[in-house]
């Protein structure tokens, strides 16, 4: 198994690559914010509700000393207020080794003992790392004195630096050879340096390792994402896949066409049988020889959704290279745990297809032999992330996991219900359920349990088949939901992560997250394997 590369004391390093795009690295620096030699220094600043106005936080002494105590009078004068998102640059001191100091707001202080909240201290890092684009080296003088603060600023700067420049700028590594853009790239922050954080104690270095290996996933997941579908589709995401299984000790296991047909997995071939590029479902195990639970991982892989004979209207078509974004997650996730080492068996499945109109494509009415031996009516060929999830969730079953969790962008329902922002949680489990939306607050992903109501099930009835792909209208976020529960296997703990919302940004960047690909899901995959791994879940 790989482990996460170390995070590294202060040193002089350079960028390198990940597949598509740039990687920022990450390092506990042993020098202090007076002795540092950056292009810039980063500091976080608070509101007082009381009469101080605007305050200095924890981590940026050294950074006030050399404004003589008065860095909170200047931000002030500059208009700076310290509320979450707001940075403000300014040119620093001669007591410092850098040309500028950015300081970001972080809201209210904190009540009297209470501790910055690690989302707060996340989002205000990726805030400072996207202003800091084009930069070679950035220390973070944010609060860094519990491991956990720690770690949350350096996942929030590896996040907030992240750019996806492989279309931009010289030769694309991605398209044909040879192949130019006239853009010039800006690449994102070369090097975080961590100040305060203890380099040379173990639980930092632990945790700034966990930062780096997560965060590194996290992007990879968001590039496959971004990546166009002319490039991305189901047999070049098998091939990365197979690649990152060999860097990092994963068995990987395709199945093409042919192996789909002998096994019967209908979902997948009629999702995929409009389409010159083939569906494919890809396994990706990682094991611990002193493992005791099986985590099943079950992703929504379509690399571009028409909608089939059911076409989307105009409008809707634009960004559906993301409709693989739950397949994308599962995968980082996977990959995570290998590198991290987590003692708990993790068996991911990327239920891969592309779901196009042609001659040959799935009709609305047609019926489809699904793996699970059931026969499925489609009534909406747009409703197909269901029908691949399903033939994945029978096979995930069959190896008796002690959990499955399946993550799609799966309804336009549950964005409804829930915003841009907030993936949907159900399960066949309320313990389980609960556990998955604890754990995702934990790590900073905004979710929101949701039920299975049983009286909505009726509504799927075929007068032709086993089960039809669509029900009722209304609530249709939890008719999917009971579509795919119908394909679990009996006995096992089930949740279904619906993150249509938040898996692919089309505002403007805010916090640590970019404008596209996410990674949704990612931290709260990783969290569930970690607390798996120390019997936490039962």
């Amino acid at each position: 198994m790989r482990r996460a590369r170390s995070a590294t004391p202060d040193r002089q390093t350079t960028q390198r690559k990940r597949d598509f795009t740039t990687v920022t690295a990450l390092t506990l620096s042993t020098s202090g914010a007076a002795t540092l030699r950056a292009d810039a220094l980063v500091v976080g600043v608070a509101k007082d509700s009381g009469s101080k106005g605007l305050v200095v936080a924890p981590g940026a002494e050294a950074v006030d000393k050399a404004f003589d105590g008065k860095l909170a009078a200047v931000l002030e004068t500059l208009g700076a207020s310290g509320a979450e998102g707001e940075v403000t640059k300014l040119p620093a001191p001669s007591g410092l080794k850098v040309p500028v100091v950015i300081a970001v707001g972080l809201g209210p202080v904190p009540a009297k003992d209470d501790a910055y909240d690690a989302e707060t201290l996340r989002r205000a890092a990726g805030n400072a790392a996207r202003a800091l684009k084009g930069a070679k080296k950035a220390g973070f003088a944010l609060p860094t004195e519990s491991v956990e603060d720690a770690g949350a600023v350096a996942e929030g700067a590896l996040l907030g630096a992240y750019a996806f420049t492989a279309y931009q700028g010289g030769e694309n590594k991605l398209a044909p050879k040879g192949a130019k853009s006239g853009k010039d790239a800006k690449l994102p922050l070369g090097e975080v340096a961590l100040l305060g954080a203890k380099p040379r104690d173990k639980a930092f270095k632990a945790a700034a390792e966990r930062a780096l290996a997560v965060t590194e996933e996290i992007n990879r997941a968001r590039d496959l994402i971004n990546t166009p579908p002319n490039d991305l589709y189901p047999e070049s995401f098998a091939a990365v896949a197979t690649a990152a299984g060999k860097e990092h000790g994963i068995k990987v296991q395709v199945l093409d066409e042919k192996a789909l047909v002998k096994g019967g997995f209908g979902g997948l071939l009629g999702v995929g049988q409009g389409s010159t590029h083939g569906p494919r479902l890809v396994k990706l195990a990682y094991t611990h020889p002193k493992a005791e639970k099986t985590l099943a991982l079950v992703g929504k892989g379509i690399t571009y959704d028409s909608g089939g004979i059911s076409l989307k209207p105009a409008g809707h078509n634009e960004t559906m290279k993301c409709d693989m974004s739950g397949a994308a997650a599962v995968f980082a996730a996977v990959v995570s745990a290998s590198r991290l080492g987590l003692r708990v068996n993790v068996t991911g499945w990327l239920a891969l297809a592309e779901n196009m109109p042609s001659g040959n494509a799935t009709r609305p009415g047609d019926v489809l032999h699904m793996y699970s031996g059931k026969t499925v009516e489609v009534l909406n060929t747009d409703a197909e992330g269901r029908l691949v999830l399903a033939d994945a969730l029978t096979r995930a079953s069959e190896e008796k996991p002690d959990a499955i969790v399946d993550v799609a962008t799966l309804t336009g329902a549950m964005v409804l219900a829930l915003g841009n922002r907030t993936f949907g949680v159900m399960a066949n489990d309320d313990a389980f359920r609960t556990s998955i939306h604890e754990i995702a607050e934990e790590v900073g992903e905004a979710s929101w349990p949701m039920p299975l109501p049983a009286d909505l099930r009726k509504g799927m009835d075929s007068p032709t088949a086993d089960i039809a792909n669509m029900g009722e209208r209304m609530g249709g976020g939890l008719v999917a939901g009971l579509f795919l529960q119908e394909f679990v296997g009996e006995g096992i703990a089930w949740a279904h992560l619906d993150i249509a919302g938040p898996a692919f940004h089309e505002g403007a960047p805010y916090g640590y997250t970019p404008k596209g690909g996410t990674g949704s899901a990612v931290r709260t995959l990783v969290r569930l394997a970690e607390r798996t791994a120390a019997g936490d879940l039962g």
